[in-house]
């Protein structure tokens, strides 16, 4: 096995405010249906940071600071690939949030999560993010 691996590098953020509230997406695209967190692909010749605040702004209107990485998490993605998802949360953020293409963003309250019909594995990587040891 040589050193070098072909990596598809995503980023997902937990934005949450002081009142209990998450900011989720409803995403409109099949391959990964129900609520989700904001979030996307890191562009080449991007900063990992630099994504994570390009991709909120885009899907949800918000300009956020400080990000943390939390974790990172791991899909099966084929022979010779790997797809890394990078695991933000953030609390320091501006703007007014708007719906994209990618599906339309709201406040929830944390605790009323389950409510929902959350996207696969959405319960798990939220855990991750607030459990994070990294």
């Amino acid at each position: 096995m040589g050193k070098i691996s072909k990596v598809i590098l995503s980023n997902m953020c937990l934005i949450y405010d002081n009142d209990g509230h998450i900011l989720v997406m409803e995403r409109t695209k099949n391959d990964w249906p129900g609520i989700n967190l904001p979030g996307g692909h890191v562009e080449e010749n991007e900063t990992l940071e630099e994504a994570v605040i390009r991709e909120i702004k885009e899907e949800t209107g918000l300009t956020i600071r400080n990000p943390k990485l939390c974790a990172i998490k791991e899909w099966p993605w084929g022979e010779n690939l790997r797809y890394l998802g990078l695991l933000y949360k953030c609390n320091e953020f501006e703007g007014e949030i708007k719906s994209s293409d990618e599906g339309k963003v709201f406040w929830i309250k944390r605790s009323e999560l389950e409510k929902y019909k959350l996207s696969q594995d959405l319960d798990e990587l939220i855990s991750l993010i607030e459990n994070a040891k990294l």
